[in-house]
């Protein structure tokens, strides 16, 4: 891979040339993202939502119909969705135009911090100054998702997806980094505790302007394999109630399937496959992204 100095490696002089370096890098990544025609951010704030699962899924919907799609985990402390779509360490490929994402289910291309971890298993260590880490670390952190966008060889995709990390921060992040964002997709479920967290996170998004906003109800009823009984999971409905009261629109309810789910996690995600009420499900959430990007109908688009 290639070697990229930390800030506390630059020597003096090159440290006070930090920001027209940020500068120079913003203008890689606005010219980067040209060629995508289409950057919707999967956000929650609120963890244990199934946010990166609906991510892989929604990736695999969209990648299945024909569509180019490109995958980036923001989630740099706790990457997932490499895994959940089956992309492998041995699928970057680097050369002068940049780091080529992996190949991942469905033909998304994904980019992720864990595949470039030495294991499984490792940890993320940032590297500076041990005394007072909380301040630099978040800049460390920007940075390094700075470079995914700026440095990572994209090419012609029609959507890119954006996994946020849980945390309202995140979103405001995200806004800042990336030029044009298509749309915003935030993540519940029916739960009390997630309307509540997930309610923050809408306002903040109306705040930045994101425009479309929908919402995702994962995880809200399932159904018998025996007898197909529909039960829900949650007496509350939070999802339900947050688009009342704020307006948004729901775009999607997610039934938990726990089939579903393990194949998901074993890095086989089946919504581009399944017949069922999940890939239903998902099946309407990529039709109404592409509908929102302005991609025109699926059927006319063709595969890479």
């Amino acid at each position: 891979m290639k070697k990229i100095r930390t800030y506390h490696e630059v020597e003096s002089e090159g440290r006070g040339q930090v920001p027209e370096q940020v500068g120079k890098q913003m203008e890689r990544l606005a010219r980067r993202l040209a060629d995508v025609r289409a950057v919707w951010i999967v956000a929650s704030g609120k963890g244990g939502v199934g946010k990166s699962a609906v991510t892989a899924n929604l990736a695999a919907a969209l990648a299945g119909r024909g569509l180019r799609v490109g995958a980036l985990d923001a989630d740099l402390n706790g990457p997932s969705l490499a895994r959940m779509l089956g992309a492998g360490r041995d699928g970057l490929r680097v050369d002068d135009d940049g780091v080529h994402p992996a190949p991942g289910a469905a033909g998304a291309r994904v980019v992720s911090m864990d595949l470039l971890l030495a294991t499984d298993d490792a940890p993320l260590k940032w590297k500076g100054p041990a005394a007072f880490d909380f301040v630099w670390q978040s800049a460390l952190e920007t940075g390094a998702l700075r470079e995914f966008l700026a440095d990572v060889a994209w090419g012609d995709l029609d959507v890119l997806l954006l996994d946020l990390p849980p945390g309202t921060d995140k979103l405001q992040r995200a806004y800042k980094l990336i030029p044009d964002v298509t749309g915003v997709v935030l993540v519940t479920t029916p739960s009390e505790a997630a309307r509540s967290v997930v309610a923050r996170s809408l306002k903040l998004a109306h705040d930045l302007g994101a425009e479309p906003i929908g919402l995702v109800a994962n995880m809200t009823a399932r159904a018998c394999p025996e007898c197909g009984h529909v039960e829900a999971l949650y007496e509350a409905d939070g999802a339900r109630q947050l688009a009342a009261e704020s307006g948004a629109e729901l775009w999607a309810e997610i039934p938990f399937d726990p089939a579903f789910a393990l194949e998901t996690d074993r890095g086989r995600p089946a919504a581009d496959r399944r017949t069922d009420a999940v890939g239903a499900a998902f099946g309407d959430l990529a039709t109404r992204v592409v509908a929102e990007s302005g991609l025109g109908p699926l059927e006319e688009t063709e595969a890479s």
